[in-house]
């Protein structure tokens, strides 16, 4: 019996996830010429020597049992991930979380690679030109029923009508049919992308059985609408309990399928997962320094770090500190400026604006001297460029000579340093300088239009106190040439929903990458995405080069040729002046209380994987006592 359907045109660009491309792997079978594959990866381009069994880091023997305590920012009013409306749960993600499970697994452990979960295997033809995906014939929802190439054709379907995310994630990808119970096979509109036939390993796969049925009040569903009913799932957890907005509680599912799947051996080793949530971001610490909260903190604040580690469970030892270190690429922090709006459009004065930012003094009086500056969109990496422009990549940039800064070809791009006395009144007086040619002056103490006299305004959009640390220092230096800067702190709702809608003069924002940029490159940069609510071109950038160069990288025929694409991107996207860099911790640093096991090692990409720590039941009664008595 072949089963058919057929999906909408894709419009918009790929959100900005670490998605992974793909090349050779592991081969389970031969069909024809068909060779299907459970693992695969770009980056590394010679077959596994051994077979995918697990992840190396984990103990394959971890007990299961306890429970994981986490803190949540914000709150929640929604169980339903996929749509713009409503704020999803802590747990839940567009790409399934907890709950669901999706076509293929991304490593924590291997840059650009991805293992078999609910499909055993997939194939492509040689042009890359579709994707045949087969079902383990183990895959199950929690209420017994088999996952089928029904289910992911209908996923497919809806996910892209209903999702601005997965419209762009899938924008090339034309159909998806049933060609049998177990396969479903993907087409696309465009030959010679290595990476559509691997990233539709991301999809998340839904239940139509439960999504087209009724609730207990007799109502039918609908998945383009939030919803508080907890849904059915596939993935290792379900939602046990909660409290709208204020708390979440998953357990475990004691038959999941997936369980011995060799992604999950040594995964998942939590009974229960439970989310508070917090509207404070020192009301969470307070609440984690008491215990019964949150058991693992990531700590952003270097201060913190430094000096508020010495409440009464850290100094007996109930809590302990540790860095994990990462071998992915450093995730991009900026502030970015609405270049929506006409005043953030002339390069000098965009430029002028990164002079002002005196990151070796914030870093000196707030960090301790223990961040670090980023120097590219791709920090940590190969895809980083560096010096001045050479072989594949000059040869890259070489057709845009006349649209690009003349400089970007004769000089190593340099972030301003404060570094001497001097050098705050020398970056200072450049940056008046640079304003004075983009058609603004000082009158009066106030940077104004020389045409209309009003004054040069930045209003910081910000959801928690912590703004006022990130932004102080930088709108102290530039009030000092003219600029009426000032901070707005809204609440997280407001805040996600102005962000969403690019309703702010400026915000620090995040763009995290990975080791193989694809077609999620669209989404952050490019011109298409720019006017596009909740996309992460959050700059608003419309760039004819900048268009060009994902190209380039979305089509690379090779390694080579993606490494020097991507490098010649970071370069524009660095000498246009588009952010402001910010800056990031070297290592991830983490508080935890005492009583989980680890594993000697953590996975060499993601550096951390608390879904292979496990509950010591002795320590945990231990410090739930200690928490008891401390009341």
């Amino acid at each position: 019996m072949v089963f058919s359907s057929s999906g909408n045109k894709l419009r918009n660009s790929l959100i900005a996830v670490a998605v992974l491309a793909m090349g050779t792997g592991s081969a389970i079978a031969q069909d024809g010429e068909a060779q299907w594959r459970t693992t695969s990866s770009l980056i590394q381009t010679e077959p596994p020597a051994e077979e995918f069994t697990r992840y190396s880091y984990v103990n394959p023997d971890a007990p299961k049992g306890g429970t994981l305590n986490s803190a949540a920012f914000g709150t929640f009013d929604s169980f339903n991930p996929f749509i713009v409306r409503g704020t999803p749960a802590a747990g839940l993600s567009q790409f399934g979380g907890l709950l669901w499970d999706t076509l293929m697994q991304q490593s924590p452990d291997e840059a650009g690679t991805s293992h078999a979960l609910i499909a055993e295997a997939f194939t492509y033809p040689d042009d890359y030109s579709s994707a045949t995906y087969r079902l383990n014939p183990n895959a199950r929802w929690h209420d017994g029923e088999p996952i089928t190439a029904e289910d992911v054709v209908w996923s497919f379907e809806k996910l892209k009508e209903i999702s601005p995310a997965y419209s762009r994630y899938y924008a090339n990808v034309t159909e998806a049919v049933a060609v049998s119970e177990r396969e479903v096979e993907f087409t696309f509109d465009q030959t010679g992308n290595r990476e559509l036939p691997h990233i539709m390993g991301d999809l998340a796969v839904l239940p139509k059985h439960w999504w087209e049925g009724e609730n207990a009040r007799g109502q039918k569903r609908n998945i383009a609408n939030p919803t508080l009913e907890a849904p059915l799932g596939s993935g290792p957890y379900k939602i046990a309990s909660f409290d709208p907005g204020s708390r979440i509680v998953w357990e475990r599912v004691d038959d999941y399928w997936g369980a011995e799947e060799p992604v999950n051996i040594g995964r998942n080793n939590f009974d229960r997962m439970t989310y508070t949530y917090f509207q404070d971001d020192n009301a969470e610490f307070l609440a984690f320094t008491r215990g019964g909260f949150e058991d693992i903190r990531l700590e952003t604040s270097t201060r913190r770090w430094a000096v508020e580690y010495n409440f009464p469970a850290f100094e007996r030892g109930d809590v302990v500190k540790r860095e994990f270190i990462s071998g992915g690429i450093q995730h991009m922090q900026a502030f970015a400026f609405n270049m929506r709006q006409p005043r953030f459009q002339d390069r000098r004065v965009r430029r002028a604006l990164t002079l002002a930012y005196n990151f070796e003094e914030q870093n000196r009086l707030q960090f301790f001297g223990m961040n670090e500056r980023f120097s590219s969109y791709f920090e940590n990496s190969e895809l980083a460029s560096s010096g001045l422009p050479e072989g594949k990549e000059l040869e890259i940039l070489e057709p845009h000579r006349d649209a690009l800064p003349t400089e970007l070809f004769t000089e190593e791009f340099e972030l301003p340093v404060f570094d001497t006395p001097g050098a705050q009144r020398d970056n200072l007086r450049e940056a008046v300088r640079l304003f004075e040619e983009a058609g603004w002056t000082i009158r009066d103490g106030r940077m104004v239009s020389k045409e209309t006299g009003e004054q040069f305004r930045i209003e910081f959009l910000g959801a928690s106190p912590t703004s006022e640390i990130i932004t102080g220092g930088y709108m102290a230096n530039l009030r000092r040439i003219g600029i009426d800067a000032t901070l707005r702190i809204v609440d997280t709702s407001q805040y996600i929903q102005r962000y969403q809608a690019f309703e702010f003069d400026a915000v620090t924002a995040r763009f995290p990458q990975s080791e193989s940029p694809g077609n999620e490159q669209r989404d952050y940069w490019s011109s298409q995405a720019a006017d596009a609510e909740g996309s992460r071109n959050v700059p608003g950038i419309k760039d004819p080069v900048v268009d060009a160069l994902i190209d380039k990288i979305i089509y690379a025929a090779d390694r080579e040729e993606l490494v020097a694409a991507t490098r010649a991107l970071d370069r524009v996207l660095l000498w246009n002046y588009y952010t402001v860099p910010q800056y990031f911790q070297p290592t991830m640093r983490y508080a935890y209380w005492n009583k989980f096991g680890i594993p000697e090692q953590q996975p060499e990409y993601a550096g951390i994987d608390t879904q292979s720590w496990w509950i010591l039941q002795h320590r945990e009664a231990q410090i739930e006592e200690q928490i008891e008595e401390t009341e």
